[in-house]
């Protein structure tokens, strides 16, 4: 919420340009835009959930890049193979802000059922990977179906931990695991662009 200014010592007029100075200040931190990476990820209908997902965050901000669908096994449990693709995403959200008032409820109305098993299939599951330039978790970086989706749009990303490019990171991760681009999923936002 914006402060008024009260200065016993300015004149009405200057006392009102400080007030339009400090209301103009805040309005253009509110509607900074935050540069965000997500990963979206889904193994129930995948094809249908993936092309909603980026659907529904163009109602929330300006999706600027989004890579091909990457095909995948299950990680931690036997279950449907996942699709994963990333976005970059352009919105005034902070950190905190994006979770609760973008994530959860684009989650939520894709029927996104939170459990205690956090490897149980689900219908979506939308990932931070980057705030404006800044790894929000690391762990994740060692994954496939993150870092190889990622490459398409951010190829020359640096881990600051690794000095590695995402580059880099994916032709080393590609010869560990299986992984196949299905670029029809989501063409009508890639324009069904082909990796070379």
């Amino acid at each position: 919420m914006c402060k008024r200014y009260r200065l016993e010592s300015r004149s009405p007029a200057q006392s009102g340009l400080r007030t339009l100075s400090v209301w103009r200040s805040n309005e253009a931190v509110m509607n900074e835009s935050h540069q965000v990476y997500l990963n979206l990820g889904s193994n129930i209908q995948p094809e249908i959930n993936l092309v909603k997902a980026v659907e529904l965050l163009h109602e929330y901000g300006e999706v600027k890049k989004v890579s091909n669908a990457w095909e995948s096994e299950a990680v931690g449990m036997d279950g449907p193979n996942y699709l994963n693709a990333c976005v970059l995403f352009l919105a005034p959200y902070m950190l905190i802000e994006l979770k609760d008032k973008v994530i959860r409820p684009i989650e939520s109305q894709l029927g996104r059922l939170r459990q205690e098993n956090k490897y149980a299939p689900r219908t979506i599951d939308i990932d931070i990977i980057l705030f404006d330039e800044i790894p929000f978790n690391l762990k994740v970086w060692g994954f496939a179906f993150v870092i190889i989706p990622l490459e398409e749009i951010h190829s020359d990303y640096k881990n600051p931990t690794t000095n590695e490019t995402v580059s880099q990171t994916a032709a080393r991760i590609r010869q560990e695991v299986w992984m196949v681009m299905r670029p029809k999923v989501l063409s009508s936002f890639t324009g069904g662009m082909q990796k070379s």
